[in-house]
């Protein structure tokens, strides 16, 4: 099985520039002609949230119009950047945004490997958490099937990567959340969004990472002030090829360049 994640996308009305500079619509026109292009496809792709900059209706309007070309199956999740509601209204024919009221979480149970999406918004705030009503949510769902290899999703990654401003910015007490994993050993993988760059780190028994952004990134600064900024190197997106019996991740970064050439004439 061949998950594509994408994240991070912040597109602007109008094709509008995120803070000024960034255009955001190119570079998801970008990433999906290069999701389109793979050899063999994904079986589905996975936007782990800030899907839009500012939740705006006509913000959403764009981002589904930018979707359509893409080849698999979408699924969709909230960042911090998203509303909740207006996500929803833009996407009528994606019922599991309405699996599990007042939240955005959902199982998809199709594969070989199940994946769980977990809504970690908080409205008005850009950090996020996962309160009580979640986090037992998210425990009888993966209690549900103790022997299936699952991928947990999210946008706000539970562990601090040295980038301090954007540490300051992330999942707020994952304690909680990193005792729900432990219980469950058959989850594979911890997948986020939020910080714009490819990140990985053990927790809780199992490995959590983030994914790049097609469009900017979180600036490379390690210490506690660093990361309060952005740059424009390639941007990129991942795939989480389940083996069957591991899960590897390779990041991609988008541009053009020449190739493939073959080792041997």
């Amino acid at each position: 099985m061949l998950i594509c994640q994408i994240s991070d996308l912040h597109i602007r009305a109008g094709r509008g520039l995120a803070y000024g500079r960034v255009d955001t619509a190119t570079c998801l026109e970008r990433c999906v002609a290069a999701i389109d292009a793979l050899d063999p496809q994904p079986d589905l792709v996975l936007a782990t949230g800030d899907l839009v900059d500012r939740g705006e209706a006509a913000e959403y309007a764009l981002l589904s119009e930018l979707l359509v070309p893409l080849r698999p199956p979408v699924y969709l999740l909230p960042g911090n950047h998203d509303e909740r509601g207006a996500l929803q209204a833009a996407f009528p024919a994606h019922a599991y945004l309405r699996q599990s009221p007042p939240f955005i979480q959902y199982v998809l149970d199709e594969g070989p490997l199940r994946l769980v999406v977990v809504d970690t918004v908080v409205p008005g705030r850009t950090g996020g958490e996962l309160c009580p009503h979640r986090l037992d949510w998210l425990d009888r769902t993966l209690r549900a099937a103790p022997d299936r290899p699952t991928v947990v999703a999210m946008h706000h990654p539970p562990f601090i990567t040295g980038i301090g401003f954007m540490d300051r910015l992330g999942l707020d007490d994952p304690a909680p959340f990193a005792a729900v994993i432990a219980r469950h050993p058959q989850v594979e993988r911890v997948v986020c969004g939020h910080l714009h760059r490819s990140i990985v780190q053990r927790f809780a028994g199992t490995v959590a990472s983030t994914c790049p952004s097609p469009a900017h990134s979180s600036a490379l600064e390690i210490g506690p002030h660093g990361g309060d900024g952005y740059t424009l190197e390639p941007g990129g997106y991942q795939l989480h090829w389940w083996s069957g019996s591991a899960l590897v991740t390779h990041t991609a970064a988008l541009g053009d360049w020449p190739g493939p050439f073959r080792y041997r004439a």
